[in-house]
């Protein structure tokens, strides 16, 4: 991820107009980890701190850069979620699911934007996922 952002603002920094938006791929696991996600969480935090200093670097280029955060939208790789998984409390749980097409309605919504605004963290995740509370 690091040498795509720096790739991209080389490309953003370089173009005329310069500027652009970059909305990196999150994950609410940096803020409410799940049991035995040490490796995941982790680099999630990395995620998270580089959308912020590239966030601010950008600034003096025009370049806005964002975050969204998922949790719980069905695809097939999270499709295990429905069948139950380790919860903070030890138990297995099923947990609910919204239609991916949210998260692409919440990525357009960021890319819409003027590059005079930002959405530095935006978290969608299904209404009723474990989230709030979790850890």
């Amino acid at each position: 991820m690091f040498y795509c952002l720096q790739q991209a603002f080389r490309t953003m920094k370089s173009q005329t107009p310069m500027g652009g938006r970059i909305i990196n791929n999150g994950s609410i696991s940096a803020s409410a980890p799940r049991p035995n996600s040490a490796v995941y969480t982790s680099t999630k935090h990395v995620v998270q701190g580089l959308a912020k200093s590239a966030s601010l670097d950008g600034r003096k280029y025009d370049i806005a850069v964002g975050q969204i955060d998922i949790g719980d939208a069905f695809t097939e790789l999270s499709a295990r979620m429905s069948k139950g998984v380790p919860q903070a409390n030890g138990e297995i749980a099923i947990e609910p699911m919204m239609d991916v097409k949210v998260v692409g309605q919440s990525v357009l919504y960021m890319a819409n934007l003027p590059l005079e605004a930002n959405v530095l963290f935006h978290t969608v995740m299904a209404r009723k996922m474990p989230f709030v509370g979790r850890g």
